[in-house]
């Protein structure tokens, strides 16, 4: 009786290697993520730490197929292990990989901007970025944007260019990007200035972004561009970043135009013209 317990108990070795290498690839990618946003290390030792974690989960799913087998063949016990790591290894797979399809169908660019001929400037982040990567890419960068984010243009706004400075700061302090560079338009300097860093949502990657804010006879244009600091393909971060933060700045330069309209006093009514008196006799 004794050794039949001991066979009932047996464990697919299999599936206990697949469910730690699941748990040791959850820990790294973890530790890889908290690396980057903390800036601990170079960004290439982190991305090798995280590509390294990926390969563990690769590992165990193949591992949890193979206890599969052994537990159909053999009777033993260790689904639950085979299945935890599948699902760990999956999980952690499945951003990567909707990255990878969208790394294939856009084009291999990383500068983005809504005036490809005379894109906002990086004044202060241009110390911060790597060096050769301050300019625009250039006309070919511009060709193949074009193609991929036609939507990407001009904001035009019928506001002051004061007034869609404020709001573009109100929306950047919003959003919680460091700001690195305030220059409002002011007199003798119609153009207003804004330069930022942004933050990834998942890896904290850093991408720059200038906000160019001119005058126009109806009111101001509104230009953006943003940079991802590192690698040759933004995987469509930076296009994705500039409409919505056109779209936020749009809707808050409307709103502030409404509420000036809504505390806009009434005009006076005229004051009723007097009777006719009869002529006296």
């Amino acid at each position: 009786m004794a050794r039949r317990r001991l066979a009932d108990e047996r464990m697919s070795r299999l599936a206990v290697w697949a469910r730690w290498c699941a748990f040791f690839s959850l820990a790294a990618t973890v530790l890889a993520i908290l690396i980057v946003r903390s800036g601990m290390l170079e960004i290439v030792p982190a991305l090798a730490t995280f590509a390294g974690a990926l390969a563990f989960a690769v590992v165990g799913i193949v591992l949890a197929f193979g206890a599969f087998v052994a537990i159909w063949k053999d009777g033993i016990d260790g689904i639950g292990h085979a299945l935890s790591a599948i699902a760990i290894g999956a999980a952690l797979i499945a951003y990567p990989a909707y990255l990878g399809v969208r790394a294939y169908r856009l084009p291999a660019i990383n500068d983005i901007t809504t005036d490809p001929i005379d894109p906002p400037r990086f004044d202060i982040i241009a110390r911060l970025r790597p060096r050769g990567t301050v300019e625009y890419a250039g006309l070919y960068s511009a060709d193949l944007q074009r193609g991929a984010y036609p939507d990407v243009q001009p904001l035009s706004v019928s506001a002051t260019p004061q007034i869609a400075y404020e709001e573009a700061i109100k929306v950047i302090a919003k959003r919680k990007w460091r700001v690195v560079l305030e220059r409002p338009p002011q007199a003798g300097r119609p153009n207003g200035q804004i330069e930022a860093v942004a933050r990834t949502a998942i890896m904290g990657f850093r991408d720059d972004v200038a906000i160019r804010v001119r005058p126009t006879a109806d009111g101001s244009v509104i230009d953006i561009r943003s940079a991802s600091r590192y690698g040759r393909h933004d995987l469509g971060a930076n296009a994705a970043r500039i409409r919505s933060l056109l779209a936020d700045i749009d809707d808050a330069v409307d709103l502030r135009s409404d509420d000036k309209r809504e505390r806009k006093p009434p005009a006076a009514k005229p004051a009723p013209a007097a009777k006719p008196q009869p002529a006296k006799r």
